[in-house]
């Protein structure tokens, strides 16, 4: 078989079945472990898939920037934010991750609710200082104008001096062995200071992210208390139950 071919065979095996293996693809294609390897690396290194330990999983389907994302899957985001709604109470100090999903939940907030949130996201910020009982704090630090999220040395500081009482976060990818990952460095970094800073972190997720890895880890899998998702997610939440995570 000609390495088009594998590649070809190895990206529609990956379409259908959400991971391959170095050993079923070697049985599958008859050739070495060693050959399976190569041409993971191959797809890898031409942004195709993600290596895993053992094989591959698929990159988080992501491509596009905050403004148009944001009619991407928008019942089952709305769906999501109206399940998070019930983890909102008078008195919280929260943190809203920047992504479509957050914003979605910022828009359906009550306008008798009355909390702290805190965010890099400068649409929902924008989005709540419409709120009239919302007390709004943007972190500081570089805009990234695809994402609309602030980022950098001051932003990690500010969240570094908070104790929040929920985190919600907005997610890339999510996958059990690998945990929370994201595209960029600088944003997964913030992420990561942002599930140490509250004291339960609920993940946001539409289906199509789940199951999938980005190159910098945010978090392990098991730093997320709960996980929200839409009916298809449901339908893929195995994995994560049996890890001990709440899944709605």
């Amino acid at each position: 078989m000609l390495k088009e071919e594998r590649f070809e065979y190895i990206l529609r095996k990956l379409q259908v079945d959400h991971k391959v293996l170095h050993t079923e693809l070697s049985n599958d294609l008859n050739v070495s472990e060693d050959t399976v390897r190569r041409d993971l690396e191959a797809l890898a290194a031409n942004g195709l898939l993600t290596k895993v330990r053992g094989g591959a999983i698929p990159h988080s389907p992501n491509p596009f920037n905050f403004t148009e994302r944001i009619t991407i899957h928008e019942d089952d985001k709305r769906a999501i934010a109206e399940k998070a709604l019930s983890f909102l109470h008078n008195g919280q100090t929260i943190i809203m991750d920047g992504g479509t999903t957050t914003y979605a939940l910022a828009k359906l907030f009550p306008p008798a609710l009355q909390l702290t949130v805190v965010t890099p996201s400068v649409p929902i910020a924008m989005l709540l200082m419409e709120h009239p009982g919302v007390d709004v704090i943007l972190t500081g630090g570089r805009v990234f104008k695809s994402s609309q999220v602030t980022a950098g040395i001051e932003t990690i500081r500010m969240l570094e001096k908070l104790r929040a009482d929920i985190c919600f976060m907005g997610v890339c990818s999510l996958h059990t062995e690998v945990g929370v990952t994201g595209p960029h460095l600088d944003e997964a970094t913030v992420k990561n200071v942002m599930v140490q800073a509250a004291s339960k972190v609920v993940a946001l997720v539409t289906s199509e992210k789940m199951g999938t890895a980005e190159p910098y880890k945010v978090c392990d899998i098991r730093e997320m208390d709960t996980i929200i998702t839409d009916e298809t997610g449901l339908a893929m939440a195995l994995p994560y139950t049996e890890l001990g995570i709440k899944v709605i």
